[in-house]
């Protein structure tokens, strides 16, 4: 972990937090939520042992990089521009993308809006949704789920002042140890109903990890990460003249059968019935690792590990 390096830079206005390390051909590393660069450390070191360049950034929003106070600031043009403008700061043309979570729903929408910048996509956990023109996806949302589903709530401003009354190492235990596949709901009085059971940190992850990630988020907050998900609607409507777009570049999927987003309905159907390969014409592979949760790069490094390498070097 010393041999990463770590810069800031500045890019469509913002200052991003970097971090790299290794040389040659370049993997971008994007992360979801709640995590941080930090969440692809095994695949950074890996990847560069193998003759590659990793850079994993925090995202606007997130951790060490500037988090813009509008809401209407993280839309995907917004996010999917910092990350064109940070390979163009770079000097780079062209990189193999990998996705996780948030991280990957920006993978998908960087390959829908320039498919010239990337090489090819190991997209983890969320499978590509296209634009549904007859319904809002928040609407679409609280329809199936109802009010307590988790986007619903962050759709509430000041929610985050709600996360922040309760121990941030708690609640981050609560998302990344969780092995139930529901969708997460959370009530209305969310702070005064949050009384999880002692955590046990599990063999592939450390108190150290832990402590990490916790830090960042008692010095940042949640903000930032909560407007990713007020912007869903945005994203929507800004998206209009991209429904019926596919995306166009080779993708490797990988999921694990107890995550959560696996086991939204009709995601499997989706999957498995062929509309997935419909929306991703150059969908190689989906891979369903049996046991694991949504934290999959995490709980799984090795197997991730070489499930991004052998598909990279196909390329």
């Amino acid at each position: 972990m010393e041999n990463i390096q770590h810069r800031n830079i500045n890019v469509n206005g913002i200052n991003m937090h970097v971090a790299e390390i290794g040389e040659g051909p370049v993997v971008l590393f994007v992360h979801g939520f709640p995590e941080l660069w930090y969440t692809w450390r095994h695949q950074m070191l890996f990847i560069a042992s193998k003759g590659y360049r990793a850079i994993a950034p925090d995202l606007r929003g997130f951790g060490d990089t500037e988090a813009p106070p509008s809401p209407t600031s993280y839309t995907a043009f917004h996010i999917v521009g910092d990350l064109v403008c940070l390979l163009d700061s770079l000097g780079l043309d062209k990189v193999y993308l990998v996705g996780h979570d948030w991280g990957a729903i920006i993978s998908w929408y960087l390959c829908l809006f320039r498919p010239d910048r990337i090489k090819a996509l190991v997209n983890l956990s969320v499978v590509y949704n296209p634009r549904n023109p007859s319904v809002k996806p928040v609407d679409y949302m609280r329809h199936v789920y109802g009010d307590d589903f988790y986007i619903c709530r962050f759709q509430e401003i000041g929610w985050e002042e709600e996360f922040a009354k309760v121990d941030t190492k708690k609640l981050l235990a609560s998302f990344y140890f969780k092995r139930i596949p529901n969708p997460p709901l959370l009530s209305k009085d969310f702070a005064k109903m949050f009384n999880p059971p002692p955590y046990t940190i599990p063999s592939w992850y450390t108190q150290e990890d832990l402590d990490y990630c916790a830090s960042k988020y008692r010095s940042t907050g949640f903000k930032g990460p909560f407007n990713y998900y007020r912007c869903f609607d945005l994203n929507w409507e800004l998206c209009a003249a991209w429904t019926g777009s596919k995306i166009m570049v080779p993708v490797k999927f990988v999921v694990g059968d107890i995550d959560a987003t696996y086991n939204f309905p009709t995601i499997k159907e989706y999957i498995n019935r062929g509309g997935f390969k419909e929306s991703v014409p150059y969908l190689e592979e989906v891979v369903v690792m049996e046991g694991v949760g949504h934290f999959i790069n995490q709980e799984k490094p090795i197997e991730i590990n070489n499930h991004i390498y052998d598909f990279i070097t196909k390329f």
